[in-house]
Parts: structure tokens; sequence; C-alpha cells
């Protein structure tokens, strides 16, 4: 009982701004944007990996509903000025690897996109063959594949062939302790009417059926242990 008191005590405290990105109380302000609890646990896994040889790099943590509402903007824009694509293709082009604005993972701050610092100078760093055999990150996806789950994070988006929604992202990692509360409360929200009210290119595309889609494939469209 008292468990589940804390954790309804937990789930009154998140408010909407804080899962679409739009409050950063709860993200600790340093070189490293994590939820606090993410952040504390992000220490001891990477303190732990530096014990093995293996450097890991934060790329990508808290990112606010206004940076992805910028990156959306920036696709969509060059989607349907340079290629010409209408509104409905450019968003389906787009949601292959980026979230609509409020929708995105990173706003949780329970979310890390890591690399080997080792070879942090090379081009074009997250792309999953550099994690895969052979590849500059494989010892780094090795030691998660190992050591990640007792630190408490998982992979989000793996290569499960069945798995819809966005693409393999062997550098994707959530802190599952918090990410399951903060997911369980995302999905009371009404994606719809909170998108209507932003400055995000195409919304007018994103309708009842498109939100149901997209919640189905890309906000569920995770690893089968985080679901």
């Amino acid at each position: 009982m008292l468990l589940l008191a804390n954790r309804l005590m937990h789930a009154q405290e998140i408010n909407t701004e804080i899962l679409i990105g739009m409050d950063n109380s709860r993200i600790v302000s340093d070189t490293i944007l994590l939820e606090k609890k993410t952040y504390s646990a992000f220490i001891k896994m990477k303190d732990a990996a530096e014990k093995d040889g293996i450097i890991i790099k934060l790329v990508s943590g808290f990112r606010d509903f206004y940076r992805q509402q910028i990156i959306w903007n920036n696709k969509y824009k060059k989607f349907t000025d340079e290629f010409s694509l209408d509104g409905p293709t450019a968003i389906k082009e787009i949601i292959r690897f980026s979230t609509i604005p409020g929708t995105s993972r990173h706003h949780w701050g329970t979310e890390i996109d890591i690399i080997d610092k080792n070879f942090e100078n090379e081009k074009d760093l997250l792309i999953s063959k550099k994690y895969e055999d052979g590849g500059i990150f494989n010892s780094l996806k090795k030691w998660m594949d190992k050591n990640s789950k007792r630190f408490g994070f998982y992979i989000v988006y793996d290569d499960d062939s069945d798995r819809p929604g966005f693409e393999y992202e062997p550098w994707h990692y959530t802190y599952k302790p918090v990410s399951d509360l903060y997911q369980r409360e995302f999905l009371k929200l009404n994606l719809k009417s909170i998108i209507s009210k932003t400055k995000v290119e195409g919304k007018e595309f994103i309708n009842d059926e498109f939100i149901k889609k997209y919640i189905d494939e890309n906000i569920m469209g995770i690893s089968s242990h985080l679901k």
C-alpha cells in the first residue's frame, strides 16, 4: 500500500509541462542535463564503465520542447520546400527518426544517447553499424548489453524486426525506474489538443487518426521490456 501511495504521489507531481518538455524543474543543470534520479544512476554507470576501460560520453540527454520544435520545423521545411513533399508525406519521413515536439522521450530527462568518448571526433556518430561488430562503438555496446540493466538503463528502440515505429537506435537508453512512470502519465495526455496550440509545422495534418497510429506504432513502438 505504501509503494502504491508513493507512486500515486509522484504521478500527481508530474504535470503536463514536464511531460511535454516545457518544464525543466526536475532537470539537473550541469553539462549533463538529466532528470535528477537518472543523472545519479548515469554517473554510477559511467564510473563503473570507466573501471572497465569504457568511457561513456553523453551526446544527448534532456531536450526541451522548443529545441525539438526547431529540429522538427527545420526538417519539415526541408522536405516540403527542397524535396517538394506534401505535408503528410513529409511527416511520415520525419517520424522515421524524429518525434513530434511534445512527444519526445528526451523531454523527460530520462533518456541518454551515448558514444565512446575515445571516438568523439569521428564524423556521423549516431549510425547503427558503428555499434555492431567491427564498429568503433562495439566495445561500448557490448559493455552496455552486459551491464546497463543493473543500473536501470534499457535500450529503447532495439533491432527487433517486429517492432514498429522508429528505426533501430543502439545509442538510445532510458532510465526505466523513472521513465515507466512518465510513460504511463504521458499516455493520458490529449496530444492533438496540445500540438494544435503550438507552432509545430504541419500540425494541421496531425488529426485523431494520425495520433492513434502514432501512439501505437511510434510512442509504443519500443523494446518489449519497456511495455
